[in-house]
């Protein structure tokens, strides 16, 4: 067994995000199989005593990696000497609120667990945004922290990426395992584009394009993109609940990837650093990009043909973004 635990801290930990992701981490589905693991709870002091009742389950699953459990509501405690942060936590948008009122409530939010990081983690330390506006969080994380390389710093859109792999995977009658290489380019949010021009299918055996595997474009550049785009709201709707369980295992693949790597030929999604890339995507945005993973290193693909098609929809989502990020630092001067 490895011999120093790895740090890690969830935030809005009392949450259900957080309950279906806790287990999976503190018994070594993310960091490895030998891996001892401290976890720092962090939530708000109205849900401390939910947060005990999470600590005593975590306590009552008697998991041999899991060496601490650290409870907390103070940003001291919780970002101290960081290996790892999932920043799950996030003001949610709540009826007759504007867009722009989220924004300002959740840069006060990040702003603060950004100079928390940087004051108080490792510089090691790799930060994944969950909380929703989740590209723009993550980039006044970023920001607020500045001894911290931004290359540190991701936000999820591998459950958009996970939706997109499996929508293909039933359409052609194959598990999601067969499916590689969608791209989920832009925003975590309605204008994401669920790309599958680059996507392979293994169909019995061979590795086919995904349009020659699906037989049906009219599907896949259409239906297809607003399932995956739309399927956050659709569950909403019959659950009447976010999604926890699918979120839960996509931090989880998507942390897993930052610590291990991504298998050889294959990528996956992750919102990036926008800064370099050679896609013509905007400087100093969080824009989901295709990623190879090597060294707990994150390395944008490059070279990819991009269509007129994917090329319109690809500048749809980062106008939203750039509206947005503009909006946010706005607000981070006050």
């Amino acid at each position: 067994m490895s011999r120093y635990p790895v740090k890690v801290l969830v935030t809005g930990a009392a949450g259900q995000i957080a309950y279906s992701l806790l287990f999976s981490i503190a018994k070594g589905d993310v960091f490895g199989k030998d891996q001892p693991i401290i976890l720092v709870l962090l939530d708000i002091p109205p849900m401390m005593t939910v947060l005990d009742g999470v600590v005593m389950e975590l306590q009552d699953c008697a998991l041999p990696l899991l060496k601490e459990v650290i409870p907390t509501d103070k940003e001291e405690v919780a970002f101290k000497d960081l290996d790892v942060a999932i920043l799950v936590g996030s003001m949610p948008r709540r009826d007759g609120m504007e867009r722009k009122d989220l924004l300002k409530a959740n840069v006060a939010i990040f702003k603060s667990q950004g100079a928390a990081l940087d004051k108080y983690a490792k510089k090691t330390v790799k930060v994944l945004v969950v909380g929703n506006p989740a590209n723009t969080n993550c980039l006044i994380a970023a920001k607020s922290a500045p001894s911290i390389p931004k290359e540190n710093f991701s936000c999820l859109t591998r459950l958009d990426h996970n939706r997109a792999r499996s929508q293909v995977a039933m359409r052609c009658g194959v598990p999601a395992s067969h499916v590689k290489n969608v791209i989920i380019w832009g925003n975590h949010s309605s204008t994401q584009y669920p790309d599958v021009h680059h996507c392979k299918v293994n169909m019995s055996g061979s590795e086919l394009a995904c349009f020659d595997a699906v037989k049906d474009d009219k599907w896949l550049t259409g239906e297809f993109i607003s399932t995956v785009q739309q399927r956050g709201a659709a569950v909403i709707k019959a659950r009447k609940l976010s999604s926890a369980m699918s979120a839960a295992k996509a931090i989880c693949d998507h942390m897993r990837d930052i610590w291990s790597g991504t298998a050889e030929g294959e990528f996956i999604s992750m919102g990036v650093y926008s800064t370099g890339n050679s896609y013509g995507v905007a400087e100093d945005l969080i824009y989901s990009f295709p990623v190879e993973i090597k060294n707990k290193t994150w390395k944008i693909v490059d070279g990819l043909t991009i269509n007129k098609f994917s090329q319109e929809k690809m500048d749809a989502t980062a106008a939203e973004l750039i509206e947005e990020r503009d909006t946010a630092v706005s607000y981070l001067a006050v």
